[in-house]
């Protein structure tokens, strides 16, 4: 069974960084999706970035150019660097896992079946 878990959360001012990880464990094949996924209250969960086995990655348009999305696959390890942060990137970050035959990985969450506990980032002015 795979298991997510989320860290590297905090609370930084407009134009700080954060570098957010995801440690899986539990078996998971080479054809596994992994996304990064975030959430305000109220609000539907929005997809941030996305990468597939063969490292092609996919961004929401609001982050494209600040944040990056990698995995380390020896340490069974998602991150998500963030960089130049706004108070539009605060929200409740997520990373979720998913089996699929083929490379698309641009999914919306309900495709999703494994998910972490979430890691809280607050963008201050």
């Amino acid at each position: 069974q795979v298991q997510l878990v989320e860290s590297g959360g905090g609370s930084v001012q407009t134009g700080g960084s954060l570098r957010l990880s995801c440690a899986v464990s539990g078996a998971i094949s080479s054809r596994y999706c992994m996304e990064w996924f975030r959430q305000t209250p109220g609000k539907e969960r929005e997809g941030v970035a996305s990468i597939n086995r063969g490292d092609v990655t996919t961004y929401t348009a609001s982050v494209k150019g600040r944040f990056t999305i990698s995995r380390d696959n020896a340490k069974n390890t998602l991150y998500l660097q963030m960089n130049e942060l706004k108070p539009e990137d605060t929200a409740m970050y997520y990373c979720a896992a998913e089996f699929r035959w083929d490379g698309n990985c641009w999914l919306s969450s309900s495709a999703y079946s494994y998910w972490g506990q979430g890691t809280q980032v607050t963008v201050s002015s």
